[in-house]
């Protein structure tokens, strides 16, 4: 059975979380949560939040064990772009891109 949780509109760009969701994809829960909790990235402490829901979602909704489980898929998804302005020299305007991110994990007992 799968299980998965999503954070959206996450303020860390997509580039710099699918490297640690990488690291974690594949491993069992436990390992995860290990790697996610000694970690010190931003993208690990906020990929251990979404963790810990789907693992909530897989314990009380579909009771299953914390033992039995494995991260199948952990993903940062691009989501919108705050679009602001800098001045810049001779009177233009520089555009600066603050990207958002959506954080995907689904969780398997297979």
């Amino acid at each position: 059975m799968e299980v998965r949780a999503v954070t959206r509109y996450v303020r860390i760009s997509p580039q710099k979380a699918q490297d640690f969701s990488q690291v974690i994809q594949g491993k069992p829960v436990a390992e995860a949560m290990a790697i996610a909790e000694l970690s010190p990235r931003k993208a690990a402490r906020l990929f251990a939040k979404t963790l810990k829901s789907a693992l909530a979602n897989a314990e009380n909704n579909h009771d299953l064990k914390k033992a039995d489980l494995k991260v199948k898929r952990a993903a940062a998804d691009p989501g919108p772009m705050l679009k602001r302005f800098r001045p810049k020299a001779r009177g233009m305007a520089g555009r600066i891109r603050k990207r958002m991110s959506h954080f995907t994990v689904i969780l398997t007992d297979e």
